[in-house]
């Protein structure tokens, strides 16, 4: 089969993998299920494994096929796989857990001791086939396009964990700010106004981004370059600021904004990354509001996430690659040439 994958790490997008032909993989596992592959969506953290940046992180064996936002058909089952069926489509969750560990029996999948990430610590989605387990698998409801809904299978779950814990401190008319309309936080804006009665204010750079976030549902938008975001919080706040930030962008500038626009006790989450934080504990103590990161989410935020797009409440924008275009959506989104989420579209 074919597969885009990374031999070595590098800064330069246009070049970064290789369509190699590669062995289809096989039922290995009891519990092993095998994809062909629908949609595999391009993510930020894409670039930034092709980077090296997580090289600190996890352990990689180069070359690794990438994509770990995938959906497809089952074509082949282990013997002991009991809810999903051959034929059936479905979209993965991001990881592979052993489900005994004590993490796994909490229901917290992304801390799994013996965890294996497709497209990040194994072989993954940019490939006509993708070798998962049956408890990654969730099957779509009949109607949602696979291809579209692939994103949602990283991106959106985590978005949407985000805005989940967010949701649970805010109270009807409280301010809560998105940072950053793009490929997550337009999905992040959407679960927010879906799940909340908060009035959400959106900070941009671009007004595309602005518009959008209007459209689907921000009562207010700041131009970060035209206005001085802590006193256009403070005159949309009456001076109290807001109780949760949504962080999609995660520059050290975005971090920074957090002491002049969180109300005390309130939460930074920082969902993008990329860049700092350098704030003074007594900051921290004064306001008492704290940083909050974001790891993906749980199997079941998939499964209501899942149930948000079938209900109409969040929708994707979404751009299509076949394989032979992956370098292509990399360097697009490297540049802010995408807008929402690109799809690799390997079959």
């Amino acid at each position: 089969m074919d597969a885009a994958r990374l031999h070595n790490y590098t800064d330069d997008m246009d070049s970064a993998l290789s369509i190699d032909s590669i062995d289809r993989p096989t039922v290995e596992r009891s519990d092993d299920i095998i994809v062909e592959v629908a949609g595999a969506g391009w993510c930020q953290t894409d670039n930034h494994i092709i980077e090296g940046m997580w090289t600190d992180y996890v352990d990689q064996d180069l070359p690794m096929t990438l994509g770990h936002e995938n959906t497809g058909e089952v074509i082949a089952v282990g013997d002991e796989v009991q809810t999903i069926d051959v034929g059936d489509t479905i979209i993965c969750h991001p990881v592979m857990t052993c489900g005994t560990c004590r993490q796994c029996r909490l229901g917290e999948d992304m801390y799994c001791e013996n965890l294996s990430f497709p497209g990040l610590t194994t072989d993954g989605g940019f490939a006509e086939y993708l070798r998962t387990s049956e408890r990654s698998a969730i099957p779509l409801p009949d109607g949602v396009d696979p291809v579209d809904i692939a994103p949602h299978a990283d991106a959106g779950i985590t978005a949407y964990h985000a805005v989940k814990k967010a949701v649970d401190e805010l109270n009807p008319g409280d301010p809560a700010i998105v940072i950053g309309v793009g490929g997550l936080g337009h999905i992040g804006l959407q679960c927010l106004d879906a799940m909340s009665a908060a009035d959400i204010i959106a900070l941009d750079i671009k007004e595309a981004a602005r518009d959008l976030a209007a459209d689907l549902g921000a009562r207010y938008t700041v131009d970060p370059t035209s206005e001085d975001v802590s006193a256009a919080i403070d005159d949309l706040t009456d001076g109290h600021g807001a109780e949760q930030v949504i962080d999609f962008v995660g520059a050290d500038v975005t971090t920074g904004y957090a002491p002049d626009v969180i109300a005390p006790g309130g939460d930074h989450h920082i969902v993008g990354y990329g860049g700092h934080i350098h704030e003074p504990s007594q900051a921290l103590v004064d306001a008492e509001f704290a940083y909050r990161g974001t790891i993906v989410g749980q199997y079941t935020e998939l499964q209501e996430l899942v149930r948000l797009v079938e209900r109409g409440d969040v929708e994707l924008r979404t751009s299509r690659y076949d394989l032979g275009s992956v370098n292509a959506a990399a360097e697009q989104l490297e540049h802010g040439e995408i807008e929402g989420r690109a799809v690799i579209t390997p079959n």
